[in-house]
């Protein structure tokens, strides 16, 4: 059961653009949380976060994507985007590493790969500031079972790690019939326990 379903459209306020008086770190990390999983960036962007500071030693700020965490993608890639376009105009210096898990992968997709209008998005990036994101990482992306996101963006080819953990059934075309089976191969602990948190970091800091 695929949770990268048609958002519901649902009025949103406007999202304050970071100004050029903000203070900018050396890396922006935009992360968005998985499905239903509280406020923040959820346990997988908090541990890749930490893992960034600890293996590069430099500032590293994060920027938990604002939005439900149910259904709402739009919600998510609008403000994702928003953030992503403030960070590329203020702080020209700041490498911009964005990441999503789950739902979250889902939303980084639709900025990212599929910036399709129907889906609610209104805010697509500029080629300036795609030209700022130095690396992508996501978990448990839904879109894996047509193919990696460099598929439909070549931009982000080189610059993008997806992993999905064992039979996660999101992200790995498994048996339908078995997924509530598979489903713990889907949740955040696995992806950490795993390693591929810090597989996915070793990842960013080779291109930053």
């Amino acid at each position: 059961m695929s949770l990268f379903v048609t958002p519901l459209v649902i009025p949103h306020a406007a999202q304050v653009i970071p100004t050029a008086s903000a203070a900018c770190s050396d890396i922006e990390v935009v992360f968005a949380r998985g499905r239903l999983e509280p406020r923040g960036a959820g346990q997988i962007g908090n541990a890749f976060a930490n893992g960034l500071r600890s293996k590069t030693g430099r500032s590293v700020n994060l920027y938990s994507v604002n939005y439900p965490a149910n259904s709402e993608v739009d919600i998510g890639a609008n403000d994702m985007s928003r953030h992503i376009q403030g960070i590329a105009n203020s702080c020209p210096d700041t490498r911009i590493v964005v990441g999503g898990y789950s739902l979250g992968a889902a939303v980084t997709d639709v900025v990212l790969a599929v910036p399709m209008p129907f889906f609610g998005f209104t805010n697509p990036l500029p080629a300036n500031a795609e030209q700022r994101i130095a690396a992508v990482a996501l978990f448990g992306n839904g879109i894996q079972w047509v193919g990696p996101i460099g598929n439909f963006n070549p931009v982000y080819r080189d610059r993008t790690i997806e992993l999905c953990h064992g039979d996660d059934p999101i992200c790995n075309p498994t048996d339908p019939e078995n997924w509530e089976a598979y489903w713990p191969d889907h949740l955040a602990p696995a992806y950490i326990n795993a390693g591929m948190v810090n597989q996915a970091v070793d990842f960013v800091v080779g291109r930053l």
